[in-house]
């Protein structure tokens, strides 16, 4: 079931809120019952058969983290067993649905020997609930964590605002919202925000991302046949996947906090205009920001982190990347995507020690050095977006090469007629003009054009609700924006223009491109 689709917004969100109010009124446990087999059903519409394999994992962390808790500070090498087993149960999942298939194609290429891969189908949101469930065991090992109830155990594992594509939760920041008892009674003004962040939400992915979504699939599809594809068609085919994705994860993340807003609880904030970030780091902090958050925590931090010298620092930051990498997907293509943000972290870290040695001022910035760090990270990350998209490493490489202009310079001869002698003269020079109109080219670059300053400039929809604070976010980069929302008259005309755009785009509703990790 998608957010986006007609079954979910006309027939179960508005059935589980009619019976999940009163409920919560007459009793919260109740309503936490009905809410959680609510969650449940909204994970089996995909797939009943999974539902098995998201309530064996529940039970067996839940059973785990109860042991680990009674525990406690005695028994250390107990204690440790305990959270080891946990770890390898959780890998062990993940590493069969997502992992397996990948692991034997590489030794097949490597042995030459065959050898039959198992036809499993990946369960959605595999990698979101078992890394929620990860850091609950973590935490739980040190005292920092502890669950007593299974029904708000599973309700927090299970939440179906955040189940199938983050954001990745925290035990501590979730399960107080559930004991109080406020979460559970009917708030107007939470309501009121909750239906404006899950309408902008819908505009984003339904109007933006699928409306520029045609644009990109042909010069991957070309790249992967191995057709030879042009330096324009290359950069318009990336600008597009780089609007997509935006969009498309922008907007998902918008309709799961406004989702959970309806129902009283605030989720983490988990995407704030990365495309504005002046440095690789500054994205990271921005994009996907509760896998940024775990990635650091339970991975790069127990790697050792920045304490154990510079050569140490980058080999941690590589190989946490390398990590986030393989989470996004079993494929060399998301390994080569994480290695290249894993690189770029640890040069601009190398960057800022240099600078520090030489006596820079680290805390003083000017336009002209912020515009330039916000391009080189757009452009970084346009390159990257390559090889997370493409379905091989040949194709991306391919669209690479294109894009450095190495595959040579073409364009649609439909596009050259209407140059006139500046087309012939371009042809003297080397342009290449191929039989087609153009029409789909020129499209690309408008929507492109059309896009780029929202993502540059535009203020986002958590600046825009900031004054009604709707998400758990973590500092920094969430300045007040000129344009504030506010329950008005005004505001609700708006609201309804941009839901009206947003349910008639929904002729075909597009899964979230963050669906398939």
């Amino acid at each position: 079931m998608l957010f986006n689709s007609p079954g979910f917004l006309f027939l179960f969100l508005p059935v589980l809120l009619l019976v999940f109010y009163p409920l919560g009124r007459r009793n919260p446990r109740w309503a936490a019952a009905w809410l959680t087999l609510g969650s449940l059903f909204f994970y089996a519409w995909w797939n009943p058969v999974y539902v098995l394999v998201l309530l064996a994992s529940i039970l067996f962390n839940y059973g785990v983290g109860r042991r680990l808790v009674r525990l406690g500070e005695r028994a250390p090498a107990r204690r440790r067993y305990w959270l080891l087993l946990g770890l390898a149960g959780n890998l062990a999942l993940l590493g069969y649905f997502k992992y397996a298939n990948f692991f034997l194609a590489t030794v097949q290429s490597v042995a030459g020997h065959t050898y039959t891969l198992s036809n499993t189908v990946l369960p959605l949101g595999i990698s979101f609930f078992t890394f929620t469930q990860i850091a609950y065991l973590v935490d739980a090992a040190s005292g920092r964590a502890r669950e007593p109830d299974l029904l708000h155990y599973t309700l927090f594992v299970s939440y179906f605002p955040h189940l199938i594509a983050g954001p990745v939760l925290h035990h501590a920041e979730m399960m107080p919202q559930f004991a109080h008892a406020t979460t559970w009674r009917f708030n107007p003004a939470f309501m009121a925000v909750g239906l404006t962040l899950f309408a902008l939400g819908l505009f984003k992915k339904a109007v933006l991302a699928d409306g520029i979504a045609p644009f990109v699939g042909p010069v991957f599809a070309a790249a992967e046949q191995g057709v030879p594809v042009g330096l324009f068609e290359a950069w318009g085919g990336a600008l597009a996947y780089s609007l997509q994705l935006y969009f498309d994860f922008s907007g998902y993340s918008d309709m799961a906090i406004g989702l959970s807003s309806l129902i009283g609880v605030r989720l983490p904030l988990n995407f704030n205009s990365p495309y504005q970030a002046t440095s690789i780091s500054d994205f990271w902090r921005r994009w996907h920001m509760t896998l940024s958050r775990f990635l650091r925590d339970y991975v790069y931090i127990p790697l050792g982190g920045n304490k154990r010298g510079a050569p140490r620092r980058y080999a941690n930051l590589l190989a946490t990347m390398l990590l986030g990498g393989l989470w996004h997907g079993a494929g060399w293509t998301f390994v080569l995507w994480g290695g290249l943000h894993g690189l770029a972290l640890a040069l601009h870290q190398a960057w800022r020690g240099l600078r520090a040695r030489l006596g820079h001022d680290m805390a003083r910035t000017t336009a002209l050095g912020r515009g330039c760090g916000m391009a080189l990270t757009f452009l970084l990350g346009v390159v990257g977006w390559v090889f997370f998209r493409a379905s091989s490493v040949a194709s991306a490489l391919s669209l690479v090469k294109a894009m450095a202009g190495l595959q040579g310079v073409q364009l649609p001869s439909g596009i050259g007629l209407r140059l006139g002698s500046l087309g012939v003269w371009l042809e003297g020079q080397g342009m290449v003009f191929t039989p087609a109109s153009g029409h789909a080219l020129v499209m690309n670059f408008v929507w492109a054009a059309a896009l780029l300053p929202l993502v540059f400039f535009a203020p986002n929809t958590q600046q825009i609700m900031r004054r009604f604070q709707p998400a758990l976010h973590y500092g920094g980069n969430m300045h007040p924006a000129p344009l504030a929302w506010q329950p008005t008259t005004r505001s609700a005309l708006a609201l309804s223009v941009v839901l009206a755009l947003g349910l008639l785009s929904l002729s075909r509703p597009a899964e979230f491109l963050y669906f398939q990790f």
